[in-house]
């Protein structure tokens, strides 16, 4: 359920905004474009909004802009605290992806971003199939993180990460639970949800699910 990567957030939590703003060389492709790409998942959202991975507050500041409701989970405690340094207007919950505290409000929109690859392909279908319940009609999944087009193309960014000397980044995209679009489009098709990506920077894709009218 993405747990065993809490100790590595609860460290890296006092400078996790340095690095998503491009202070770190290794990382700074993966996070290039990093605030458009938390605009592109806030303009797509509206109504309650249900948001995993909040980190410290960066998605869920723009998204308060937008909905009418934002609840944001993180199970991160070094996170935690970090967010709510910003006392921004939305209810924080401890939980994950798949054990979070049951939501009282319909929900119109679940996003996240630069988190989902830390479930496994067979927790992520575990997710997709919960969220799916809990989504109202034409509601929708906004998630934006690093995937893979096929695997041709995780092979070559495996090999451009080595070549460059980024042997850190290497070893998250070869241990962390990165995953390909036909996955997630098989794993949401399974689901009722209609489903597009669409290419922010070379290492994250926008995927948008909508719940189908039964």
């Amino acid at each position: 359920m993405g747990r065993e990567f809490i100790e590595l957030f609860d460290h890296w939590a006092d400078h996790y905004d340095l690095t998503v703003w491009g202070h770190d060389e290794e990382y700074k492709e993966a996070f290039q474009s990093y605030d458009a790409i938390l605009e592109a998942v806030a303009e797509r959202s509206n109504g309650t909004a249900l948001e995993f991975g909040a980190g410290t507050g960066n998605l869920t500041e723009k998204l308060l802009r937008r909905c009418s409701r934002v609840y944001a989970v993180e199970p991160s405690t070094g996170m935690r605290k970090q967010f709510e340094k910003r006392g921004l207007e939305a209810e924080l919950l401890e939980g994950d992806f798949l054990q979070f505290p049951l939501i009282p409000d319909q929900v119109d929109t679940i996003v996240s971003t630069y988190a989902f690859h830390h479930l496994t392909d067979a927790e992520k279908e575990q997710a997709i199939a919960l969220y799916s319940t809990l989504l109202v009609e034409n509601g929708q999944i906004i998630f934006a993180d690093t995937s893979f087009q096929d695997e041709e193309a995780r092979k070559q960014i495996e090999t451009d990460a080595e070549q460059a000397g980024h042997m850190k980044l290497l070893h998250d995209l070869q241990n962390e639970y990165f995953t390909t679009n036909n996955v997630l489009e098989r794993i949401c098709k399974t689901h009722g949800l209609a489903v597009s990506f669409e290419q922010l920077n070379r290492y994250v894709w926008l995927m948008h699910a909508r719940k189908e009218s039964t």
